[in-house]
Parts: structure tokens; sequence; C-alpha cells
């Protein structure tokens, strides 16, 4: 019986901490997310210029991003042991992502979850989206765009505006 006790005891010890080391991930991963707070200049697939601004919300449970061209907003949020992102697109959808972060903490890959308010399953919807740090200064985002089974992917360079 005391065995018994002992092998459940270790589990329980061996699950939180399993269970606190990805929360923790998750939780590392969105404090990236927030040091990118303030505005971002830079130029989209065909030189034009953009801006995006990110902004802490909700006693520092959420960030937004806008775009300033099309007021495009995606948030961020840490869900249990996940990193969420919510697309609140201009196609009138919403898509919503599960972020990961590259073991050398340089990319941060989304993943597509599931989708709000999509006319068709063939219908027009972001689906990946991929941020690459090259210091607190320089990204870099890469959208992937999915229509009737065909991607279109769109890569902006941002730098932080002084």
């Amino acid at each position: 019986m005391k065995n018994a006790l002992r092998i459940a005891a270790s589990l329980a010890v061996i699950l939180a901490a399993t269970f606190a080391a990805a929360q923790s991930d998750a939780q590392k991963t969105f404090d990236r997310l927030k040091s990118l707070a303030g505005t971002w200049e830079g130029k989209g697939p065909n030189g034009q210029p953009g801006q995006v601004t990110y902004t802490v919300i909700s006693g520092g449970s959420a960030v937004m991003s806008q775009l300033s061209e099309n007021s495009m907003v995606t948030m961020y949020t840490v869900d249990g042991t996940r990193l969420l992102m919510t697309h609140y697109c201009g196609a009138g959808n919403q898509p919503r992502m599960v972020g990961t972060m590259s073991p050398d903490g340089k990319t941060l890959t989304f993943n597509f979850l599931d989708v709000g308010n999509l006319a068709s399953p063939a219908a027009g919807h972001m689906h990946h989206a991929v941020f690459t740090f090259a210091d607190a200064d320089h990204y870099s985002e890469q959208w992937t765009w999915l229509q009737d089974g065909t991607e279109q992917v769109e890569s902006f360079a941002l730098q932080r505006k002084k």
C-alpha cells in the first residue's frame, strides 16, 4: 500500500512538472510577443510601406496587433499550455492558430486550429503564420492565405519605429 502511494505521489509530481514546463513555454513565448509592444514599420511583398502596432492589454493577459492600412486586428493570448492567435481578418472570418517557438527562440510558428465565420470550407482565410526574430528591433512575418486548396504566401520585413 505504501509503495502504491509513493508511486501515485511520484506520478503526480512528474505530471505537475510536465504541465508547468509546457505552461512556462507558452508563457515565455507570450512574453516574447509582449516585447513587441510599440510601432513597427516595414515593407510588404510588393514593396508597399506598412505599419503594425502591438499593444499589451487586459492587465497583460493579451497582446493586440493592428495593421494600420486596413485595420485588421490579431489577438494573442495564453490558454493553459497553448499560445493562441485569433486573427480578425478583413475577409470577415476569424482563424485561430496555435503558436510554437523554435528551440533557438528565433522562429514562432502558428499552425491552423479552426476558423469562425467561414462562408464555406473552400473560402479564403489565413491558415499559417511564421514570425522570425532577427534582434530586438527587427523581425519578419510570413502569412499563408488558403483558398480553394491553394496557398498564397506574403512576407513582411519590419523594424521598430524609433
